[in-house]
């Protein structure tokens, strides 16, 4: 079936001009993925597809993605504009990566890039949603994805603009906020209406600004958003409304997403409720791992996967969320699931290919074609690996400011 679907896939897109990277990469996801290499030779080289992206704006954030074919919002083939949500939380990963790699430039970058992420903050203090290519608007989101990398570089830097920049956006968050912990107001004109549950991610940014600028209001706006989430999650560790197009089969994407943002939550502000709410969600979805580490794209309230495809980003979003579970309940099993989830996801990437968009890039699903970042390597892909690639090099929890 998966043959005969890459040979429809690479004939579509053969035909198409400026496509031609496309039919290529139908035709390498034919089959199984194959052999990952060493963590530290699969992380230098993502490392270095998320510098190349940052080249590709003339270093002025990180580009949003890599698509193999035409996007239909911004019509052009390979790299597209920078996207300013995925930019910010890049930062603190560079940080991070410049240490363990001994690789001063990747430090270099995070600075620049947090003091772009300054330049182009809105008046208010929020950070506009979609890419710079795209009017811009205000979005919870992404304000809380750039404020973890003002707080770390402010912190690294000490530089007050940063500073004031988190600031500002740690404010216009709480402001935003309803009293029942959902951000209705100043949610992202690119996601349909409803509660956004995986906003907790963002709260978790929030929570870490409280707890450096002694903050008690943003302290209790985080603890809000991740009480809400536990109101909507079901016995299982399943979390509803929590999808940006189907509420009732949520992309591991986003499941990951509010997982590692309501523990993240717990550990900052010592609420063992939003801990356990984390626990449960990873202990489910690991049952449904498969030996060779992939997960199902997309998972219903019973957690049975109802998409074929895997989402690339997901497994290893997911590998971070075990990855701080081993350290917390010192159990060595959380680590396995994460181990083989990194490996699942090194095992489709290509590390020799001569295309500096492909090369070290992950893409969006496992084929190519999935439901989610279809025939796109996406910069957010490149940046959750990199956090789990730490993981497996260090041999601890990574990817924990953001």
């Amino acid at each position: 079936m998966t043959i005969t679907r890459a040979a429809i896939e690479a004939v579509r897109y053969a035909l198409k001009p400026g496509s031609s990277r496309a039919a290529r990469a139908a035709l390498g996801d034919a089959f199984a993925p194959g052999r990952a290499g060493e963590p530290r030779e699969h992380l230098q080289a993502t490392i270095e597809w998320l510098f190349r992206a940052h080249d590709a704006t003339g270093r002025r954030g990180v580009a949003r993605s890599f698509t193999l074919r035409r996007h239909h919002r911004y019509n052009c083939t390979g790299w597209l504009p920078a996207y300013p949500e995925t930019t910010g939380y890049i930062i603190p990963t560079f940080y991070e990566a410049a240490d363990v790699l001994d690789l001063p430039e990747a430090r270099e970058r995070a600075v620049e890039l947090a003091q772009w992420e300054a330049e182009i903050q809105m008046d208010d203090g929020a950070v506009r949603g979609g890419t710079v290519a795209d009017d811009p608007s205000p979005a919870v989101f992404n304000t809380g994805q750039v404020l973890f990398g003002w707080l770390v570089a402010g912190e690294a830097t000490g530089d007050a603009d940063l500073q004031n920049a988190a600031a500002r956006a740690g404010a216009w968050l709480v402001e935003k906020q309803d009293d029942d912990g959902i951000w209705r107001r100043g949610a992202s004109a690119f996601a349909g209406k409803g509660a956004h549950v995986y906003n907790a991610r963002a709260a978790w940014a929030l929570a870490l600004y409280g707890k450096a600028a002694g903050d008690d209001d943003a302290c209790r706006a985080a603890a809000r958003s991740a009480d809400y989430a536990l109101g909507v999650q079901n016995d299982r560790g399943w979390y509803g409304e929590n999808c940006l197009t189907d509420e009732d089969n949520p992309l591991v994407h986003t499941i990951a997403y509010t997982a590692q943002g309501v523990l993240e939550i717990g550990i900052v502000l010592g609420e063992e409720r939003f801990i356990e709410s984390a626990r449960n969600c990873a202990r489910s979805i690991a049952a449904s791992q498969r030996d060779d580490g992939f997960l199902h794209g997309r998972y219903d309230r019973d957690w049975n996967g109802s998409a074929t495809w895997s989402c690339l980003t997901g497994n290893v979003q997911m590998a971070l969320v075990w990855d701080r579970l081993a350290e917390l309940d010192n159990d060595p099993s959380w680590r396995e699931y994460a181990d083989k989830a990194t490996r699942y996801v090194c095992s489709t990437q290509e590390l020799g290919h001569a295309d500096e968009g492909i090369r070290g890039a992950v893409g969006g699903s496992f084929p190519i074609w999935g439901g989610y970042g279809t025939y796109e390597n996406l910069n957010w892909a490149a940046k959750f690996h990199s956090d789990a690639l730490l993981g497996r090099v260090t041999g601890k929890a990574c990817g924990t400011r953001g």
